[in-house]
């Protein structure tokens, strides 16, 4: 880690203008990994050969962290001569440090059960797999949900805002039985679209478990995948269809080869699953709407024409 950190040091720049700018960072192999000092260690991927970003995306990957506030105050802890940017993440502030008094307690707030519901997720599937996390940042109270890792971190979402709560880690969901195959997804919204659709196809059977899950909740943590998948005879790929997907899909052929089977076909033309669900939905709602008008106007047209009354003398 000394020598990372002496990295950090060497590619920070000392101007607020340049730490905007883009760099170029080389270390690791194709699965090398670096580790960070804390009281338990834990392992992280490292930035492959050539993979760009900006300051922020290099402290990602070294401290395994989406928390601004967090990363921001190790690199400030690192350069004491650089001020960092300020950022915005909706309507929190990040002034001061997030994640004060966190509660983790069982979904039930209608305002998250609403945001479920506009990405098109069955709400009481949530309530299963996920949970609310409650904070304070600053003095002001936040509450978002909370989607766990294997290290006791959390994935957290709300209308207004999108980070995670350290240590930052893969989701590995297994049956009580072990299976032959398992379904990976790059986050926990396209793994719960999916729970979704299936209970949608096939309402009978709620608990249809016939494969185990491994959500990345980034496509970063694809290393940390590698070694739990090499006990699946088959593993379907449910990324996104952009190139960080794509490539993490092909990453996954080169170590696994005809065993990865790449689902991404059955929501072609869209982002992702959850995009695929939303799309759905707003087709059915349109349709509901529309059958409504179109019996009326079926009803007008087949309804027999009244016969004038003509005047009488």
């Amino acid at each position: 880690m000394p020598k990372y950190t002496a990295m950090l040091n060497k590619v920070m720049l000392s101007t607020e203008s340049r730490m905007r700018g883009d760099m170029q960072v080389r270390f690791g192999g194709r699965y090398g990994k670096t580790y960070c000092r804390k009281a338990v260690r834990r392992s992280v991927p490292s930035l492959r050969a050539g993979k760009g970003g900006n300051i922020i995306a290099l402290a990602q990957e070294l401290y395994a962290s989406d928390s601004l506030p967090y990363l921001l105050e190790r690199i400030r802890e690192q350069a004491q001569n650089v001020r960092p940017v300020s950022f915005s993440f909706g309507r929190q502030p990040l002034s001061k440090p997030s994640f004060r008094q966190l509660e983790v307690v069982p979904l039930s707030s209608p305002a998250l059960y609403t945001y479920l519901r506009q990405r098109g997720i069955n709400t009481e599937l949530a309530k299963r797999e996920c949970r609310e996390v409650r904070y304070l940042t600053g003095e002001t109270p936040y509450y978002a949900i909370g989607f766990p890792n294997r290290s006791g971190g959390y994935e957290i979402r709300n209308k207004h805002f999108k980070g995670c709560i350290a240590p930052k880690d893969i989701t590995h969901i297994r049956q009580s039985e072990s299976k032959e195959a398992c379904y990976i997804f790059e986050g926990f919204m396209d793994y719960l679209s999916f729970l979704t659709l299936r209970l949608e196809r096939c309402p009978d059977r709620p608990e249809l478990d016939g494969q185990d899950y491994i959500v990345l909740n980034s496509t970063s943590d694809l290393s940390k995948a590698i070694r739990p998948l090499g006990g699946y005879e088959s593993i379907h790929c449910f990324l996104d269809n952009d190139k960080a997907g794509i490539e993490a899909v092909q990453e996954l052929q080169k170590e696994y080869g005809l065993r990865i089977r790449d689902a991404s076909h059955i929501y072609e033309g869209y982002n992702d699953l959850n995009d695929f669900l939303r799309d759905k939905r707003s087709g059915q709602a349109q349709r509901q709407q529309e059958k409504p008008e179109a019996e009326k106007r079926q009803r007008q047209t087949e309804q027999p024409k009244k016969k004038g009354k003509g005047i009488r003398m």
